[in-house]
């Protein structure tokens, strides 16, 4: 798999921290050259440092992709980049539980639909275009377990992620016979340093390890994964 990215050009939102940043590490260390959006600057640099030799393959611009005007304009810096676009993971994201709906206030359940919703539309609607153009690419969204496993308390989150899950299903009927291929993963709790200080009293060892959930979004990503399209594939192992 890893002479399949040399010179290709990964855009990955999310991809300072958390899952993305395996991702990213993983697909530079690939020979992919990768772009990530971000909105805090030190994020970023702690990234470029990690990326260290191949640290000339990662570039970086200030985007808010919850905005499709801004996701528009990070293609385009893409492009003048790097001159192409070969994928785009989408692993923006973000967790509000342990609260009945009715209890909910709206600025929650709106945070839930940017970060899980609108990020995938407005990232989407701003890079098909281009692979659509070039007839290839691969798109990896990242949805969750919780997409179709509707815990108590998670009703924002539960219904932006089986929303996330609808808006690839359909996407990649649109897409089918173009060249351009969409998936998506579904994780459960990741093992994370944010989640292991969320629930210091959790059983770790059950979580999946990012570098692990990474290697499938590189595989979805890479043409060894050619026949895979419209998928909702399940990354949380025995968890």
């Amino acid at each position: 798999m890893e002479s399949n990215f040399l010179g290709k050009v990964i855009s990955i939102a999310g991809g300072a921290g958390g899952l993305g940043r395996a991702i990213t590490l993983l697909a530079l260390g690939q020979g992919a050259r990768v772009v990530v959006p971000y909105l805090r600057e030190e994020e970023f640099a702690s990234l470029e440092r990690a990326a260290g030799d191949v640290q000339n393959q990662l570039a970086g611009f200030s985007t808010d992709v919850t905005d499709p005007a801004a996701a528009v304009k990070l293609v385009e810096q893409t492009l003048a980049r790097f001159g192409r676009l070969d994928g785009l993971v989408n692993a923006v994201g973000g967790y509000a539980g342990g609260i009945a709906l009715w209890k909910t206030d709206a600025a929650t359940f709106n945070r839930m639909i940017d970060l899980n919703l609108r990020s995938a539309y407005a990232l989407t609607h701003a890079a098909v275009p281009v692979l659509l153009a070039q007839k290839r690419g691969a798109i990896v969204n990242v949805s969750a377990k919780a997409a179709w496993d509707h815990a108590a308390g998670a009703s924002a989150y539960a219904a932006t992620k089986a929303a996330a899950i609808a808006l690839m299903d359909s996407l990649a009927a649109d897409l089918r016979g173009t060249g351009v291929r969409v998936n998506s993963i579904l994780p459960s709790i990741i093992d994370t340093p944010a989640n292991r200080q969320a629930m210091p009293d959790a059983d770790f060892s059950q979580w999946p390890k990012p570098e692990d959930i990474a290697k499938v979004v590189l595989f979805l990503l890479s043409d060894e994964a050619c026949v895979v399209h419209g998928a909702s594939v399940p990354v949380f192992g025995n968890a």
